[in-house]
């Protein structure tokens, strides 16, 4: 039965025509995932389908759990059959959670298999997805080809040496593969024991004293200079909201010492220091004209038994209910007010955000770039196909689609490439409705053009890092 046809999703002839003439062939640039460097500097090889489909994803981990799976066959000592069986049982559970569409759309497009994946099926399909891995074509750097990836940004801590980003740029391949500098261990004075222990890893790769505050921003500008020097262009901070009570630097250098001598910051305290900090990163990007990303809103680690025993990003995470407005303003406005502003990328966990985040970067447009502000791309829990159309009408009523830098994978997975077809497909499937109803005309070049820029020419004009060898 073949499921994902080559109409899948475009109910419009002019979604079809816009998706087959304009957005299919376009080049992908990844500027937001946690693929593993370290995958591709080795160019591994996956032996099986649990390596390269389920290994790592709570996504898959959190409809096993819903199914009764024993915990065993998600993060346990089951054997990968084991576990990929338990996840086929799943499967037929999934109608109409965007699982089923993701697992099928990736079924075809990496192994050219049409079956629905059942109990029934389940043996067929993992014998043939595995013999075609163990065939040629199949490497991490191969599929970033097959998928005409022309730049992958990883997210990276500052502590990190970067040497898998160093040995992929020796090896020449057609996908240019850079670092973001993500911080947030930086904040966590409120942990003091792991915090300065992370403090300690920041001095002996900076090469920089952090015995004194001082000392310790030199540190983090030195990492921020090095991540440029590789070709970074984007920082990420992954915050339940913006801090924004910002104290003077007496203030802070007083709790960085507190720390520093191992005594936990009060809450307060953690929020003026990582408001301070926040600022500070701001302030860098916008000196070297990267991009900031703000991912905020995820309520975390709630089930505290299964953290304790297998640690985060184990698909025991929730939408949160924040607050974010305020202190995002303070925050933005701040930087603003310096005029140390960078180009802004904000995505919200929370749907009931989304109207506030469409117009929260309305109000600090600017300074001559396109789509200065963006309101990222549907995120996580949002990353689906109602997310994503609530997303792009947020943006369309209030903002303008027409400079949106489009999709990101934000996955760990070599099998989520296909997120970005899914995307596409909604994207043109939305605009054709609209021409079909009469809200837009049928000017196909000035449809295609809209397609194509946000599904490619936006991002590879907005980020400013030099593209891979696919481009468009």
């Amino acid at each position: 039965m073949t499921f994902i046809t080559e109409d899948f999703l475009l109910r419009t002839e002019t979604a079809r025509e816009l998706y087959h003439k304009h957005a299919v062939d376009l080049p992908i640039i990844d500027y937001h995932c946690h693929l593993p460097p370290g995958d591709v500097a080795a160019n591994r090889r996956f032996n099986d389908l649990f390596e390269i489909w389920l290994e790592g994803d709570h996504y898959k981990w959190r409809a096993m759990r819903a199914n009764g799976e024993d915990e065993r066959v998600c993060t346990g000592d089951a054997s990968p059959k084991e576990k990929f069986l338990a996840f086929a049982r799943t499967v037929p559970q999934t109608l109409r959670n965007p699982l089923y569409h993701w697992c099928h759309l990736e079924l075809k497009r990496y192994f050219g298999i049409d079956t629905l994946l059942g109990p029934d099926t389940a043996e067929a399909i993992w014998d043939e997805a595995n013999a075609k891995l163990s065939g040629p074509g199949m490497d991490a750097r191969a599929i970033l080809g097959k998928f005409k990836v022309s730049v992958v940004c990883t997210t990276d801590d500052p502590v990190d040496a970067l040497e898998d980003h160093r040995k992929i740029a020796e090896a020449g391949i057609g996908t240019r593969v850079y670092p973001t500098f993500r911080p947030d261990k930086a904040l966590n004075v409120d942990h003091a024991k792991s915090w300065n222990a992370w403090t300690d890893k920041l001095e002996a790769v900076s090469g920089v004293s952090c015995l004194d505050f001082g000392g310790f921003l030199d540190a983090l500008r030195q990492r921020h200079d090095f991540f440029h020097s590789v070709g970074g262009r984007l920082s990420d901070h992954g915050l339940e909201r913006c801090y924004a009570d910002f104290p003077d630097e007496e203030t802070a250098t007083r709790i960085f010492d507190k720390a520093r001598a191992g005594r936990d910051a009060n809450m307060h305290e953690k929020e003026q220091f990582a408001s301070y900090l926040m600022e500070f990163f701001g302030t860098l990007d916008a000196e070297k004209k990267w991009t900031k990303q703000l991912h905020l809103g995820a309520m975390r680690n709630n089930n505290e038994a299964l953290f304790r025993k297998l640690g985060p990003d184990i698909g025991c995470d929730s939408i949160g209910d924040y607050p974010q407005g305020v202190p995002l303003a303070r925050y933005l406005g701040r930087l603003s007010g310096i005029g140390k502003l960078p180009k802004t990328i904000l995505y919200n966990l929370n749907p009931a955000d989304n109207y506030l985040m469409a117009t929260m970067i309305g109000n600090y447009q600017g300074d001559g770039v396109p789509g200065k502000m963006q309101f990222g791309s549907g995120w996580w829990f949002l990353d689906q196909k109602e997310g994503m159309t609530w997303q792009i009408n947020a943006l369309s009523n209030l903002g303008l689609l027409g400079r949106f830098v489009g999709m990101l994978t934000d996955s760990r997975s070599f099998m989520s490439y296909t997120r970005h077809e899914y995307f596409r497909r909604l994207l043109c499937d939305l605009i054709g409705e609209d021409v079909e109803n009469g809200d837009l005309p049928r000017d196909m070049k000035l449809l295609g053009d809209l397609v194509e820029n946000v599904c490619y020419r936006n991002a590879a004009q907005y980020f400013g890092f030099e593209l891979g060898e696919y481009t468009a």
